[in-house]
C-alpha cells in the first residue's frame, strides 16, 4: 500500500492539467478549484496520503481552526503601564537631531503638541508611518509585546 501511494504522488507532477482535474473529481467528488497546476498537485498529493493514512485528528483540526481564527483577528497588545509611566521622557536621535517625547497620563507630548499615540509622535518626527514603540526602542521590530 505504501509503495502504491508513493507512486501515485510521484506521478502527479507529470500529469496534464486536464488529468489533474479528473483526478481531483475522482478523489474529492467535487469540481476542482480554478487554481494553477502547482496548487492542484500539492492538494492532490495531500488527499492521496490522507485517504491512505488518515487525515488530521479531531483535536488537530480544532487547534488549526482556533489558530486560523486568532490569525484573522489578532489580539491588540498594549504596553504595560510599568513600561510607560507619566513623566517619562523618551529620547531618540533621528537624522542627527535629538528628539524628546514626554509620556502623559492620557497620551504624549512632543515639541509642545499633544499626541494620542507614540506612533503619531514617530510619524511627526519622520514624516512616515512607524510603530512608535519600535521607533523609540521600547520594543524590537517584529516582536510581540
Amino acid at each position: 500500500m505504501k509503495l502504491d501511494v508513493m507512486k501515485q504522488v510521484a506521478i502527479l507532477p507529470s500529469m496534464t492539467h486536464a488529468e489533474l482535474k479528473k483526478t481531483w473529481r475522482d478523489l474529492h467528488q467535487s469540481e476542482p478549484p480554478p487554481y494553477n497546476r502547482a496548487f492542484l498537485v500539492k492538494r492532490l498529493a495531500y488527499r492521496i496520503q490522507e485517504l491512505a493514512y488518515g487525515g488530521l485528528s479531531a483535536q488537530a483540526e480544532k487547534r488549526m481552526e482556533k489558530l486560523a481564527t486568532e490569525e484573522a483577528q489578532p489580539e491588540k497588545r498594549k504596553v504595560s503601564k510599568e513600561q510607560l509611566m507619566p513623566g517619562m521622557r523618551l529620547v531618540r536621535e533621528w537624522k542627527g537631531m535629538e528628539h524628546c517625547c514626554m509620556v502623559l497620563p492620557d497620551g504624549f507630548e512632543y515639541q509642545g503638541r499633544r499626541f494620542g499615540s507614540l506612533s503619531a509622535v514617530a510619524n511627526a518626527i519622520t514624516g512616515t508611518k512607524w510603530n512608535g514603540l519600535v521607533f523609540f526602542g521600547i520594543k524590537k521590530q517584529g516582536t510581540l509585546q
